[in-house]
């Protein structure tokens, strides 16, 4: 962090800090995150994808680019490296980026006494077997239109950038980020003819749990925010009216972080 704070800074470009990362730098003062919009014109995230995830939830209606330093794994959602803060610099110092949008999607749960929790999530939702370690049956509708019973150990209900994650170790398609679609992938499921589905992000997508036997189940948001579902549960799930702006680098792109992070080689 003080790195690329002292990099930027070299450069000309002010730096403010989020209020929790000043404390971490020893600081006093910063800016409450809901508030950084008000402050900044790009604002910098260090960590992997899940940091990056994180920060979506914590920034809110977030319209500004947001920059990610891979210090972590995989990096799908990440701009560049640690090891590449100075390149990063002078291409924001200079203006040479661009931004790459990202569908949000919005899920609503609503209980069986009418009350609601509302998610917003840049991968995915997921529904899944809760404490039983059995599969558990799962309905699934379109635009209030019957989908399908699945018999699976859990849906996963992505975006196209979710589907370099969750749904694809499930066996879900790649799916380029600017696709405006969405896709519901089952876990593990009962039958092989039960595969993953694309649909238009237009839609409207409702998944409850079918059988009251099968026990409490948990819903996740990102791999972040779990709640418990029970039966007489459902959770609606669509495109959020919000949207994500991930800055890139000139010289990169989706394909090329493709071949990179999935070791494809070129021939």
């Amino acid at each position: 962090m003080l790195a690329l704070r002292s990099a930027l800074q070299a450069r000309g470009c002010e730096c403010l800090l989020e209020r929790d990362s000043a404390a971490m730098a020893g600081e006093q003062g910063g800016i409450l995150v809901g508030d950084f919009a008000e402050h900044v014109d790009i604002a910098a995230v260090l960590g992997g994808d899940g940091t990056m995830m994180h920060a979506v939830s914590r920034f809110g209606k977030f319209d500004k680019p947001v920059a990610g330093i891979n210090i972590g794994t995989l990096g799908f959602l990440t701009t560049c490296k640690d090891t590449d803060i100075a390149c990063f610099a002078d291409a924001v110092a200079e203006g040479r980026y661009s931004t790459s949008p990202r569908m949000l999607i919005v899920a609503t749960v609503i209980r069986a006494d009418g009350s609601t929790l509302i998610y917003h999530a840049l991968n995915e939702v997921t529904m899944a077997r809760g404490e039983t370690g059995r599969l558990v049956t799962l309905k699934a509708m379109v635009n209030g239109e019957w989908l399908n019973r699945y018999r699976a150990d859990g849906l996963i209900v992505a975006t196209p950038t979710g589907s370099t994650a969750y749904s694809l170790s499930a066996g879900g398609p790649l799916i380029s980020p600017q696709a405006s679609v969405m896709v519901i992938t089952p876990i593990c499921p009962h039958s092989l003819s039960q595969r993953s589905l694309v649909l238009s992000d237009n839609v409207e997508i409702e998944i409850s749990p079918e059988r009251a036997d099968d026990g409490p189940m948990l819903f996740t948001v990102d791999g972040r925010d779990t709640t418990r579902i029970d039966p007489g549960d459902r959770v609606i799930v669509k495109k959020s009216d919000r949207s994500f702006h991930l800055l890139q680098l000139e010289g990169t792109s989706f394909y090329e972080a493709l071949r990179q992070k999935l070791g494809w080689q070129s021939v």
